[in-house]
């Protein structure tokens, strides 16, 4: 494994900022406002070829530990266990705190090394702050500035000492495991989890971990960024470990109430979570129902091509659970025209009923939604639906559809070829979907069909019938 590095230090130092710079990505949501980020997030960072982990926490607050800022505070005290290393960040304009010195008094209390950073040390405003930063004993400060990249390359040399021989032996081991395998191993079953805000997502996480991993509490709106964790899930069924990223979200409210412009930043960060992912589960809370709201979430997943399947968490609380189930099925069947038959699994975070189950029933979707058919196949199918109930003729004139083929998966997407297409009805679009979905196992995956016709041979650019040109993409 490559050497963990932790982010620590108090509110608004620029923690999120030296991690994105790190990572060479914007991952971690940024803001003036102090205490952004409420959860670890962790990135592949280099600095000069030394690779590494590294982890951003939540800004070290002096509150009662019952209290939002005091858990966010336990959760940055729990990252330093098994860490190799710690940047101490501090703001070199500002100059040392009283909470500065605390959390000095705490690392030291600690066999964690750590690295001294004074941030924002750009031009002369930061250079008192960095002199004084001697006085916490620990060692020389590396002045830099996260937001403008200056004295980046400086961290290499604190770093160096204390992971590059960790470091190295991990980039040999990979080298090593790479040449032992003839194939590339499939990576991990991409996992978000969705919902608006208090349906129980992070709890779900944790529950599923074993571990107080996520922020919780019964604050609404907890999560801001959106957290993947890297994860091994023993199949009771099987005995099999298989490898999940699971990815926490920010709850998703109605577009009218995100007024504040943190909100957004999660939102659509979360959003981004989707896209990514290979599977999205929508959590829903049984105490709640479905609203309309759910609907959005579950419609904006399929439109990005994503697997979905429905969780209603807190089924230990809910009320007439049997009719509760079967309500939220056929409102998911009315609301979800693009996609029949979702998987609806009723689950506790609380309990851990029904999570296996589910689990396993995300790596099936997955499998559903990575299929290729062979081309004989579909095209056998293909000819029996056009026997079962041919194309129309508007008019009277025939539309000739020739062939189907598989031009990609992930969501899988055919290209049906013929004549005359543009007045193909949406109703027989509806049925070739349909009747892919059923007969060739995509049940419940969102499908997309694209049409396209023959070139008109006696146009300007006539390049023979053999050329075909773009229609309409349909899902």
């Amino acid at each position: 494994m490559k050497p963990q590095v932790i982010i620590i230090g108090r509110p608004n130092v620029g923690k999120s900022t030296l991690f994105n710079r790190l990572v060479g990505k914007k991952l971690a949501l940024v803001d003036d406002q102090p205490g952004v980020t409420r959860d670890r997030r962790m990135g592949d960072a280099e600095i000069a070829g030394l690779q590494f982990t590294i982890v951003d926490t939540a800004g070290w607050e002096d509150e009662d530990d019952l209290t939002l800022p005091g858990r966010m505070r336990k959760q940055t005290e729990a990252s330093l266990e098994g860490a190799d290393a710690a940047l101490f960040v501090i703001d070199a304009r500002a100059g040392l705190t009283p909470l500065d010195e605390e959390i000095a008094r705490y690392l030291r209390e600690h066999e964690v090394p750590i690295v001294l950073v004074a941030n924002k040390a750009e031009g002369s405003a930061g250079e008192s702050g960095v002199l004084e930063s001697y006085s916490l004993g620990l060692g020389d400060p590396v002045a830099l500035s996260a937001e403008h990249g200056e004295g980046i390359a400086d961290l290499f040399g604190g770093l160096w000492p204390i992971i590059g021989e960790k470091a190295e032996a991990a980039e040999a081991a990979l080298e090593e495991s790479s040449e032992e395998d003839d194939e590339a191993p499939l990576g991990p079953l991409k996992l978000a989890i969705v919902g608006r805000p208090n349906a129980g997502k992070s709890t779900l996480i944790n529950r599923l971990l074993g571990e107080d991993r996520l922020l919780t509490g019964p604050e609404a709106g907890i999560t801001r960024d959106s957290i993947a964790i890297d994860w091994e899930w023993t199949d009771p069924k099987s005995g099999e470990t298989r490898d999940i990223r699971l990815i926490d979200t920010a709850g998703m409210r109605k577009k009218r109430n995100v007024v504040e412009k943190l909100e957004k930043l999660s939102v659509a960060d979360a959003r981004r979570a989707v896209d990514f992912a290979e599977v999205v589960i929508l959590l829903l809370d049984a105490t709640q129902g479905l609203e309309h709201q759910d609907l959005k979430i579950a419609s904006m997943a399929l439109e990005e091509g994503r697997a979905l399947m429905v969780a209603i968490n807190k089924w230990d609380v809910a009320e007439n659970a049997s009719s509760l189930f079967n309500g939220i099925k056929d409102a998911l069947h009315d609301g979800l025209a693009q996609v029949r038959g979702v998987p609806l699994f009723a689950v506790s975070a609380k309990t851990g009923k029904g999570l296996d189950t589910m689990l396993g029933a995300a790596f099936e979707l997955r499998e559903s939604w990575s299929r290729r058919v062979p081309t004989a196949a579909l095209n056998r199918w293909f000819d029996d639906a056009l026997e079962a109930n041919p194309p129309p003729a508007p008019g009277g004139r025939r539309i000739k559809l020739r062939y189907i083929t598989q031009a990609s998966t992930r969501p899988p997407r055919f290209v049906v070829f013929g004549t005359r297409l543009d007045d193909l009805p949406k109703s027989y679009e509806r049925y070739l979907v349909n009747g892919i979905r059923a007969k060739l196992g995509f049940e419940a995956v969102p499908v997309r069909i694209v049409l396209k016709s023959p070139k008109n041979p006696y146009n300007a650019n006539r390049g023979g019938g053999g050329n075909y040109s773009s229609g309409s993409n349909k899902s």
